[in-house]
């Protein structure tokens, strides 16, 4: 397996996120456990300007409806029936599907497994009879062949997924239903400069994507053949014609491609391929695809692991009988008529020497994979062996034919010394299996630390024996299991001083909360004992100001006696002198 593709036409960001998670972990777990840094990519296979069917009605994703032949069904692009379809409806997300068909069209679902027919178009509505029947998934690809199709180059979904991409630091993308070189401009522009490194292979699936396959060649990093979604979009007995053509036309320019769609697709329920299908991947590669690919065998198959261990064999024994040297030829005449440089000069002279010296493998060391791609274009009947210190332009370079990329640990860290870098890379060797254990073989040692002073030689080697091998891997299993036991004690020592810092935290919280509560504690007997204070100084001021009232009172009820008496006494004077009047009176 060289790459993990997600395909976002399904799936959300946070799933996808968890798939490379897990993807990364497996890689890592795959390293320690052989002590190969071997190098897998990570792709994205964006939904592009394509037209989906909704979800069935059921609740679960792989629910599915049966359409027989002569049944009517109505394709509507109401979006109320989007995660609703039923074998009456089906939500379809073109909006302008019912104005561009017309009665007697034909429209494919699901690859062309599904063939409808347009009797009526209306509104929002398309009233189909099923002239092929099958059973319906959620999601699948609608195609309408002959018909053009107004649609944007990336939608705005594609956009947010590119910059999920960039964020994630996936290696390349698998551009969907690319038609011209602009729609490639458009992918990159929408990568922006944070993913100017991320690769872009076109994947041509339709007519417009084939009538303009050379400019788009050379505005590509790279190709994929789609051949569902094209057998769809252009008469079927055209496909292989196509699939030629465009692997041809990328050889010829030294540009990788793969071939895919349904090359092991009865491995989706079966656990052994039938004999057309693995005749169909052979003659992938006999074509000249740099790399074959499964989507559907291993996305929802119930033999995944089954599909990449029978393609895997099948490459390898292809491979075996491939006549390299035809293939040398028509590629030195190619760089003849339109004029090499001195790398391609000197790359053809090494895939030359090895296929001359029956070498087991070219090993090549250089900080960029310039020299190793151009190397996978000679087609050398060898490996090719990339020792690099860069992950990025490792990964970018496991879809060229017969580069194995290696992170060499001394290039990582800066070392450009080119006898170290290949000590260590030939440390590794071993391990590839590239010679039978115990024998010995010719390697070609490429040093391409410097592109203007790249050299080579033949240099013998001798693998260990199979006793050797299995000492060595019992060795690496003890090593593996003193790790283990070193991580389990480290970790046991981590769970402890948790333990005892929790513990610790715990006491210290403790400690704060008695402080808190005896400083709580304090505070309410203060409280209180200054209300108490606040209370008797209340009564003692309330007391005094009753004695002052009472004095006050006491001050007046004397002043109102005096002031009576006073009266009183002035009555009485007032009474004698009218009483010594009276007597005056009466004296006269």
């Amino acid at each position: 397996m060289r790459v993990v593709r997600m395909n976002f036409s399904h799936g959300s960001h946070e799933y996808h996120s968890k798939t490379i998670q897990e993807a990364r972990k497996a890689i890592a777990m795959y390293q320690e456990e052989t002590e190969l840094p071997k190098v897998v990519a990570l792709a994205i296979d964006t939904k592009g300007p394509e037209i989906r069917t909704g979800k069935v009605s059921g609740g679960e994703d792989k629910a599915e409806i049966q359409l027989k032949p002569g049944e009517k069904v109505t394709l509507s692009t109401n979006k109320q029936l989007e995660n609703n379809c039923t074998k009456d409806q089906i939500y379809v997300d073109y909006q302008d599907l019912p104005s561009i068909l017309k009665p007697g069209n034909r429209v494919f679902v699901d690859d062309g497994l599904i063939a409808l027919v347009v009797k009526e178009s209306k509104g929002e509505e398309v009233v189909c009879e099923v002239e092929n029947g099958g059973k319906l998934g959620s999601h699948k690809g609608v195609n309408l062949p002959g018909i053009a199709v107004d649609m944007p180059a990336v939608t705005e979904k594609d956009k947010e997924d590119l910059q999920f991409g960039v964020k994630e630091k996936v290696d390349m993308i698998f551009a969907s239903f690319i038609r011209d070189a602009e729609a490639v401009t458009d992918i990159r522009q929408a990568l922006g400069p944070a993913g100017e490194r991320i690769k872009v292979f076109s994947k041509i699936e339709n007519q417009q994507g084939l009538a303009n396959i050379d400019k788009i060649i050379m505005a590509s990093d790279g190709i994929l053949v789609a051949r569902g979604d094209l057998g769809s979009e252009i008469p079927i007995e055209n496909v292989p014609l196509a699939q030629k053509s465009i692997i041809a036309k990328c050889n010829k320019v030294g540009k990788p491609v793969i071939c895919a769609t349904q090359m092991l697709d009865s491995m989706t329920t079966k656990p052994r391929p039938s004999r057309a299908e693995v005749a169909d991947v052979a003659n992938a590669i006999f074509d000249g695809a740099d790399a074959v690919m499964l989507s559907g065998e291993t996305a929802n198959g119930k033999y995944p692991a089954e599909c990449v261990r029978v393609m895997a064999k099948i490459c390898a024994k292809v491979e075996a009988v491939l006549w390299y040297e035809s293939m040398q030829n028509n590629i030195k005449q190619e760089i003849r008529t339109s004029g090499g440089d001195h790398i391609s000069a000197v790359t053809t002279a090494i895939a030359e020497a090895a296929t001359v010296s029956q070498a087991r493998a070219i090993v090549v060391a250089s900080p960029c994979s310039m020299v190793s791609q151009m190397l996978s274009h000679m087609r050398p009947p060898c490996p090719i062996v990339m020792l690099t210190g860069s992950p990025s332009e490792a990964s970018q370079s496991v879809v060229f034919r017969g580069i194995y990329p290696l992170l060499v640990e001394d290039m990582v860290t800066g070392n450009s010394d080119f006898r170290t870098v290949m000590k260590s890379g030939l440390k590794l060797l071993p391990k590839m299996d590239v010679i039978e254990p115990g024998q010995k073989g010719s390697v070609v040692l490429v040093n391409a630390m410097s592109a203007d002073k790249i050299n080579f030689r033949l240099f013998t080697i001798q693998q260990p024996t199979k006793a050797e091998r299995e000492q060595e891997q019992r060795c690496q299993k003890l090593a593996m299991e003193q790790r283990c036991k070193e991580r389990e004690e480290n970790f046991k020592k981590m769970l402890e001083e948790k333990e005892l810092e929790s513990k610790r935290q715990s006491l210290n919280e403790k400690e704060d909360a008695e402080k808190q509560k005896c400083k709580a504690e304090e505070e309410a007997e203060k409280k209180l004992e200054l209300k108490k204070c606040k209370e008797l100084a209340k009564e003692k001021k309330k007391k005094e100001e009753e004695k002052e009232r009472k004095k006050l009172a006491d001050k007046d009820n004397k002043a109102d006696m005096a002031d009576r008496w006073k009266q009183a006494e002035a009555a009485r004077n007032e009474k004698k002198e009218a009483a010594m009047c009276k007597k005056l009176k009466e004296d006269q």
